[in-house]
């Protein structure tokens, strides 16, 4: 097997090879005083269990980065292999995004879509600056769970299902 090297500089060849790793997808969202705001994002990972932390990475170039940095809550919604109109709807202007979609909140803004495989409630512990990004590190203050529903997978920037085995 030969393995072809790129000047890691290269931001194509950069987000090509990243791309060889599947992720879930998550609505990062929170209710503003002009209704909810979000965005997907692939790269949610859980941090630790105690203290109970996750963490996002949000591009600086986002538009609705600036939004979400006002809100205390986050909802985090990891989407269900039957959600690709999720992803479609969050591919719309901010103001459009949540128009089809059914969601809900919490008392301290946390938006949480309906339909989600699961969910976290938390709370903004930090936003890291990190090269483009920011890693916004969240408290988790409440989850929720659908152990019927199989999570949407995003790999080589294409929505995927996971093939459920035979359990014999």
């Amino acid at each position: 097997m030969s393995l072809t090297t790129i000047a890691p500089t290269d931001p194509a060849e950069l987000r090509r090879a990243f791309a060889h790793f599947p992720s879930g997808l998550v609505a990062v969202a929170a209710l503003t005083p002009d209704g909810p705001v979000g965005l997907l994002v692939s790269s949610f990972t859980s941090v630790s269990l105690s203290p109970a932390l996750v963490s996002v990475n949000l591009a600086h170039s986002s538009t609705t980065l600036p939004r979400l940095r006002n809100q205390s809550h986050w909802g985090i919604s990891i989407l269900g292999d039957d959600q690709h109109h999720v992803a479609d709807a969050f591919r719309r202007p901010g103001t459009e995004r949540f128009a089809d979609l059914g969601w809900s909140s919490t008392l301290d803004g946390a938006v949480h879509l309906h339909g989600a495989t699961a969910g976290f409630t938390t709370r903004v512990d930090r936003l890291i600056p990190a090269g483009d990004h920011d890693i916004a590190l969240l408290a988790v203050e409440d989850h929720f769970a659908s152990p019927e529903t199989e999570p949407l997978v995003f790999h080589r920037s294409r929505l995927r299902r996971i093939d459920r085995e035979d359990e014999r």
